[in-house]
């Protein structure tokens, strides 16, 4: 069954934040389409020599509006010193947390450095928070996210987690894109009191390793459909992940809407190609949303 923003039971300040977000924007039809845009965290400006304009915050921020996305999701020094150029044109998503990927290993916590306080003067309509599921760190993650989700709750503002696997545990079981860690994850996500999940794409074919009965053949609508029923309640947006064709990407966007997801997060995806191919294909994105109306 889909879940709808309208029918979670939230409080009035998420539902406002929520309904505003999907449908006075975007589509307007209760899906969704965002740009994230932390990647200069995670990965460094390396992300930016495929397309160096969008190493520019203004010009991501002006492709968000052009676009048409329901939010653009940034870090608490971009969304200061660039979203009020915009502010009130597209919604703004403050990431919580992040971390570098200097130094590389399996006990992985990101860090908070931003508050939902924060994300309130801002004018964010939502927030966002990455939790990775399956590290050493996990406890110490789940920590700061309480207080995180605390505060969200008592401010009004919706919640996106960005439930990833990680860790050396879960390389043993599959992998972090494996159905058994995408779908574990989504269920953690939504047990903690996530309102909106966002995952990757799961990969059935990923099976070295995952418990019963993920050892088994599964197609990838089974799959996806098993990810977003395993979030409840919680919304789900399903990330652009590795570049790959554009038809591939596509299908998987349609698998996505087929399976119940409320929308789509594509990040370079879409901002690593020149302006106007971005634009052309955000609005393929859209296309597919259009017929999976919420």
């Amino acid at each position: 069954m889909t879940t709808k923003a309208r029918d979670l039971g939230l409080g009035t300040g998420k539902k406002a934040r929520l309904t505003r977000m999907l449908y006075r924007h975007g589509a307007g039809n209760g899906t969704a389409l965002f740009l994230p845009y932390d990647q200069g965290l995670e990965h460094g400006p390396r992300d930016f020599f495929a397309n160096p304009a969008a190493g520019s915050p203004s010009y991501i921020m002006k492709l968000a509006v052009e676009g048409g996305f329901n939010g653009v999701a940034v870090q608490i020094g971009l969304a200061t010193k660039f979203y009020w150029e915009y502010a009130g044109e597209v919604p703004l998503v403050l990431k919580l947390n992040g971390k570098t990927e200097i130094p590389r290993d399996g006990a992985a916590l990101s860090p908070v450095n931003a508050t939902v306080e924060e994300a309130v003067r801002l004018g964010a309509d939502a927030v966002g928070y990455t939790l990775y599921v399956g590290t050493p760190a996990q406890e110490r993650d789940l920590e700061q996210y309480r207080e995180v989700r605390q505060a969200a709750e008592r401010l009004g503002m919706p919640l996106i987690v960005w439930a990833y696997p990680r860790g050396a545990a879960i390389e043993e079981h599959g992998g972090k894109d494996s159905f058994y860690a995408v779908d574990y994850a989504a269920r953690v996500a939504s047990e903690l009191g996530a309102d909106v999940v966002k995952v990757n794409f799961p990969h059935p074919e990923k099976r070295t390793g995952v418990r019963p009965p993920y050892e088994q053949e599964y197609s990838q609508q089974e799959a996806i459909g098993a990810v977003v029923r395993s979030a409840n309640r919680s919304l789900v947006l399903i990330s652009g992940g590795e570049k790959s064709g554009d038809d591939a990407m596509l299908e998987k966007a349609r698998m996505s809407m087929e399976a119940g997801a409320t929308g789509l997060i594509f990040g370079r995806n879409i901002w690593q190609r020149p302006h106007d191919e971005s634009l052309r294909f955000a609005a393929r994105l859209r296309e597919v949303l259009d017929k999976y109306p919420r």
